[in-house]
């Protein structure tokens, strides 16, 4: 409950800009309204004050008016007068109420766009351990239905809570001014119907948020399915996943229906009750005039009245229904802006949404840097790495870095190698800022990893990860970061041995690439990765096990070409087949997060160990293979 001011805060935060367009559209709503309160006011003259000659009842200041018209007599001649008048009215209305419309759509839209761009643009600098624990399709869910029922609820019912209120406060002294009697009347039942609404509102919230959730759930299950669609093919699993969804899907309608069973029995309740309070005025308004204590007039005025003070009562159980649904959204948004980002703040929204409820602090997480530590060197990075007694785990699991110590000299390759889990990956990950290492020091150059900009730290660093990522362009846009001319690209595709195989295509670097460049090989997307990270030409390149699905001739290839820029920038580099690893200026070999060897291929072959190992293992695979290819023809049509 105490941040239920702070989420509705975040709504009125967003708003920023847009309330003046609200505030017209407010007006525009109730000129609108005023205007057709004339109407019923206009009939009820002239039924009883021109057409049966009664004295007229209302304020003394309609009396005056109409004796400035020339009084009864005037106006039975000029009956036209009247119809003109409604007509002028109701197309005055009508402009007023276009006006409410376009700008209230206006200020919605432009509200609902700003709010998907500071999700996506806060969801870019999440830190990664977020990302790790939401699923992407929870995500992609709030980021489009959440949103849209936010916009909704700005669209069409900010204006009309004004409107409900306006009616309510507007329409009651026109009727005070017709008959006390009938005005009493006819508000009997609606401390009823609004006590009922309220009832309403806690019921349909909880129901709506449930939906949402099974909404959620299955969107993310949808997006898990398409991502892996070519796996859920090759293991013939389509009737389990077609199962697990139609279970997803009926959860869904289930939660759905009961929130539309709920909307049902409200508008079937309210609807009785605004019937019957439209009957009651009907009966005892009818035995009244009967009685001659009230004018044929006066009550068909009061059931035009009625029907538009019953209008904003009936509504308000829709305005509490889609106040609460938007209660729901807001919250489901407020997850994610409110999480700190990797400098330690969160969405300056929410910061300005804090001021309606407890405050919300910009002071980083633990291990997060501030926003004073964000530091920009004013020359690019050299390239020399030093690590002292770095440490890490991941949310306090088993340490997978353990009181790790070397240094990379600016120009060096340095490699690092072990078995799987021994934390390589992780070490890269911490270097990059993904993950935020708590005990122990990194320095770049002389600057503490954690007080660099992580966005201007990315920037100095290339990166190719074992399974790059490649967007649906053409493999142009693929690897250019910038508008740079073709000539540096197909120069950067040569040095990552891509730019023949690319050449190969019917369209060449004008081919596109499937979704996450699923139409390459493997082998094929690690090397334009590689040449998207050569074109950028950072100080230091990470390679992260990025010759996994090249073959042997193709890297050293690419190896050699990269050894020609030696000493040019600081390269680190992962990989499991140690032929890639013999050129580099230092090996580190690691096991169970500790660095267990260190040295060049000669020296580390000299000490034995693990690399020594595992060096005599793929060199005897690696021999046994090739004479298996040398004799396989041969000792096949042996066989034969």
């Amino acid at each position: 409950m105490a941040e239920e001011p702070r989420k509705l805060g975040l709504l009125w935060a967003f708003m920023k800009g847009q309330r003046l367009r609200y505030a017209a559209a407010a007006g525009a709503m109730l000129a609108a309204a005023l205007v057709m309160f004339l109407v019923p006011l206009i009939a009820a003259i002239v039924i009883d004050y021109v057409i049966q000659a009664k004295a007229l009842r209302g304020p003394q200041w309609l009396r005056k008016a109409l004796e400035a018209m020339g009084g009864r007599e005037s106006l039975a001649r000029n009956l036209y007068l009247a119809g003109g008048a409604v007509a002028a009215l109701t197309a005055l209305s009508g402009l007023f109420t276009y006006l409410k419309g376009r700008w209230s759509a206006q200020a919605s839209e432009t509200i609902a766009r700003r709010l998907r761009d500071r999700l996506y643009e806060h969801l870019q600098r999440l830190p990664c351990t977020y990302h790790d624990q939401t699923s992407t399709g929870e995500l992609v869910q709030r980021c489009t239905s959440d949103v849209e029922t936010v916009r909704t609820f700005l669209a069409t019912q900010v204006v009309e809570i004004a409107r409900a209120v306006v009616m309510l406060l507007t329409v009651l002294p026109f009727m005070l001014a017709l008959s006390v009697e009938l005005t009493l009347l006819a508000m009997a039942l609606v401390p009823l119907i609004l006590g009922f609404s309220l009832v309403f509102l806690s019921r349909v919230t909880k129901a709506f948020r449930l939906s949402d959730e099974s909404e959620g759930r299955m969107t993310t299950l949808l997006q898990e399915n398409l991502t892996g669609i070519r796996v859920v093919r090759a293991f013939a699993r389509q009737d389990y996943e077609q199962d697990r969804f139609a279970e997803s899907n009926l959860e869904f309608r289930d939660k759905t229906i009961r929130l539309i069973d709920l909307m049902a029995w409200y508008w079937a309740a309210s609807d009785y009750a605004c019937h019957l309070q439209s009957a009651l005025v009907l009966i005892m308004g009818g035995l009244w005039v009967i009685q001659g204590a009230a004018d044929v007039g006066v009550l068909f005025a009061f059931l035009a009245y009625e029907g538009m003070l019953l209008w904003p009562v009936r509504h308000m159980g829709r305005l509490l229904t889609e106040l609460g649904k938007t209660r729901v959204s807001m919250g489901r948004l407020w997850d994610i802006l409110h999480h700190r980002n990797e400098r330690g703040s969160p969405a300056p929204e929410v910061l300005e949404a804090g001021a309606l409820g407890e405050r919300v602090e910009a002071s980083p997480a633990p291990g997060q840097a501030g926003p004073g530590k964000d530091l920009v060197p004013a020359q690019p990075l050299g390239g020399s790495l030093t690590v002292r007694d770095l440490s890490f785990s991941y949310d306090g699991h088993a340490a997978v870095l353990d009181d790790l110590s070397f240094d990379v000299p600016a120009g060096w390759t340095v490699a690092l190698m072990g078995p799987s889990g021994a934390g390589k990956s992780t070490l890269m990950h911490v270097l990059l800022r993904l993950y935020e290492y708590h005990r122990g020091s990194i320095r770049l150059d002389a600057h503490e990893l954690r007080d660099l900009d992580p966005h201007w730290l990315r920037s100095q660093i290339g990166v190719v990860l074992q399974e790059p990522f490649l967007y649906s362009k053409t493999l142009r846009e693929n690897i250019r970061r910038s508008s740079r001319d073709d000539a540096v690209v197909e120069a950067a595709a040569a040095v990552a041995a891509i730019h023949e195989s690319i050449l190969s295509f019917e369209q060449g670097y004008d081919t596109l690439v499937g979704e996450r460049g699923v139409t390459l090989s493997g082998g094929q997307r690690q090397r334009v990765a590689l040449a998207r990270a050569i074109l950028h030409d950072p100080p230091m390149l990470v390679l992260d096990d990025a010759f996994s699905a090249v073959d042997v001739r193709t890297e050293g290839s690419i190896l050699s070409a990269l050894g020609r820029r030696r000493g040019r920038r600081t390269t680190l580099v992962i990989a499991h087949r140690l032929s890639t690893l013999i050129q580099a200026d230092r090996i580190l070999v690691l096991d169970r997060g500790r660095i267990v060897q260190r040295g060049t291929h000669e020296e580390l072959l000299a000490q034995g160990g693990l690399y020594g190992r595992l060096w005599h293992i793929q060199s005897e695979l690696e021999e046994d293979l090739r004479q298996e290819l040398t004799a396989g023809p041969a000792g096949g049509n042996a066989h034969a």
